[in-house]
């Protein structure tokens, strides 16, 4: 009884701490109040035995955990209809913001540029990707994890100097002594999201993989498949749920990149976290939260497709 009475109270104190966020005034007492609620809970939940002690803290941190990821996006929609041009303070309701931004060819035209680049990385990586995925759990050559890997695990600044160095100094003049003009824009940001993408692809391909009994590929072949014949109704069909999950994740990965779009956008080509970059010099207007809420509604969107196509992706049953 008192673990739930102490989970009561924290999803209390959670509550009072998103209410602070609205609050016109009083929002460091809200914020305390909120605070002493959720160590109220804590010492109230420690005051039990051992057996419902590791239960309750469980639930303690996975509420806390939730809480911390959930409550910033929601306050980004919310704060998206506010009347007022500062974050500050809630000031009454508007869909203003969404007639803004629609009205706003820079903004718009840098979210289509983001959703373009996505889409392309998304789609490349995923074809690659999977076809190394493949590869690594079937032949298991020794480079090709080290080449895949070493993308992922990069520092995003690193990989973004040496891609602009290399459309620069090697892409470039190889190209123009072709006489094709090459510079930098949006191919060459579309190139560097792939890069880093593959690997995202290839591991979650992999993992799929790793779960499967290789006898089902045998038999396919024991029974006249051809090897195209085999990936196509075997593989490919088993491995549906990595695949989605993969290009779910470059897509993702690539529509909020900001660090290796920077170095690879040429002068004039905008993506969205450029031109919110740009925007926050000067201020955080509801404009930034209302194109924020759109992304998110887009991801849920492409998340609940992804169910569609796939239904063990959300439901994790395996194959």
């Amino acid at each position: 009884m008192k673990v739930r009475l102490a989970l009561l109270l924290e999803a209390l104190g959670i509550a009072v701490l998103f209410a602070s966020f609205l609050a016109s005034g009083g929002k460091y007492i809200l914020a305390g109040a909120a605070l002493a609620l959720i160590a109220g809970a804590g010492v109230l939940g420690a005051m039990r035995g051992r057996r419902e002690l590791r239960n309750f803290w469980l639930w303690y941190a996975s509420l806390l955990v939730y809480a911390f990821l959930y409550i910033p996006l929601v306050i980004v929609v919310i704060f998206s209809f506010n009347d007022s041009k500062l974050n500050a303070e809630w000031v009454g309701f508007t869909t203003g913001w969404y007639g803004k931004l629609f009205a706003d060819e820079a903004m718009l035209q840098a979210a289509l540029n983001s959703v373009l680049i996505a889409c392309a990385a998304a789609a490349i990586a995923t074809v690659l990707g999977t076809m190394a995925g493949i590869a690594m759990h079937r032949f298991r050559p020794r480079i090709l994890p080290f080449l895949v890997f070493t993308p992922v695990a990069m520092p995003e600044i690193l990989l973004g100097v040496s891609l602009l160095i290399f459309f620069l100094n090697v892409a470039q003049p190889l190209l123009g002594a072709v006489g094709i003009d090459f510079g930098l824009g949006l191919a060459t940001v579309v190139i560097a999201h792939v890069t880093f993408c593959i690997g995202f692809v290839a591991i979650i391909v992999r993992a799929r993989l790793a779960g499967m009994d290789e006898s089902v590929f045998e038999a396919a072949r024991d029974l006249g498949a051809s090897p195209w014949q085999t990936f196509r109704l075997v593989t490919l069909p088993l491995i549906l749920p990595g695949v989605v999950a993969g290009a779910l994740m470059a897509f993702t990965l690539s529509i909020d990149d900001f660090v290796i779009t920077f170095f690879a956008s040429g002068v004039g080509t905008r993506t969205l976290p450029l031109e919110i970059y740009t925007m926050i010099k000067v201020a955080v207007t509801p404009e930034v939260n209302a194109i924020s809420a759109l992304l998110m509604v887009l991801t849920l969107g492409l998340i609940v497709l992804a169910s569609k196509l796939a239904p063990d992706l959300m439901r994790a049953k395996s194959a």
